[in-house]
């Protein structure tokens, strides 16, 4: 067992331990054997602290949230808008998101972005956002921030997480900015696992708001559909604890499980996926 003051000493030194995890490379098998020199930090205690420090990498925000019981959990509903589908070619026009702690909304966050290109007709038809609209909005890299802050710490959720993460990250990159890559939670996954075909035909957005009586309607605004897809999820997290669900972990154990009995019949099926957003 490590002697207290070495361990009061790590604490309070330079290497502690969020300074090891930002300042020191991680690569696998460090460090090697022989590399300490006498009289150092036991090697035991070092590799604990490499490992330690790999999973807050993982999950900058949230050390240790996989194992965490999903009650004692924040979760960051999000919904983005866009001026197409392609995050390389495409921009955000809004972003909407929910933040819910202890199956209550804590807080929302709203804002239009002006993506810095003109938004097709078509997609105009589809969410009702003009070129008017977004004109004097502010740009991504100032909106992006914000948001970014606003989930710090929550899992990260959506409806279709493929689009709305596509978009986020590719803006972070955009902008210089580092990814924080939070956990994410995808509620049509959760669904397609929770749910029969027998309860519902489909698992689009508008469909499982009326299937669990969610107060809020999807319109294909950020805001409205996060707020939808917010009580979406309360309602699916219900289930979970009946299947034995109980941590993130858990849930990816069981999400890859069902994945893969999924797998030959949509193959078979010849279906490799959706291809729209909802």
């Amino acid at each position: 067992m490590l002697d207290r003051s070495v361990r009061r000493w790590f604490s309070r030194s330079r290497f502690s331990r969020r300074r090891f995890s930002r300042r020191w490379a991680l690569p696998r098998g460090f460090p090697p054997r022989g590399f300490l020199p006498r009289g150092f930090l036991p090697r035991a205690f070092l590799e604990h602290e490499v490992a330690a420090a790999r999973r807050r990498l993982r999950h900058p925000w949230t050390p240790g949230i996989r194992r965490r019981p999903l009650g004692t959990l924040d979760f960051v509903v999000v919904d983005v808008e866009t001026t197409g589908w392609s995050p390389a070619a495409d921009g955000i026009t809004e972003i909407g998101a929910v933040r819910i702690s202890g199956g209550q909304v804590r807080a929302e966050f709203a804002a239009l972005v002006n993506p810095g290109r003109l938004i097709p007709a078509d997609i105009v038809a589809l969410t009702g956002i003009t070129e008017a609209m977004v004109a004097e909005a502010p740009p991504v890299s100032a909106v992006l921030p914000g948001f970014l802050d606003f989930a710090r710490g929550a899992v990260l959720t959506a409806h279709n997480a493929p689009f709305d993460v596509g978009f986020l990250s590719a803006a972070c990159e955009a902008i210089g900015r580092r990814w924080p890559a939070p956990p994410v939670l995808d509620t049509v996954t959760l669904a397609r696992l929770l749910l029969t075909e027998d309860e519902v035909p489909n698992c689009k957005l508008a469909t499982l708001a009326d299937f669990f009586g969610a107060p809020a309607r999807p319109n294909h605004r950020a805001l409205a559909d996060a707020r939808a897809t917010a009580a979406v999820l309360a309602a699916l997290l219900d289930r979970l604890p009946t299947a034995g669900v109980r941590t993130l972990a858990q849930l990816s154990a069981a999400e890859r499980a069902a994945g893969r009995r999924a797998a030959p019949r949509l193959a078979s099926a010849g279906v490799d996926g959706p291809r729209v957003r909802r």
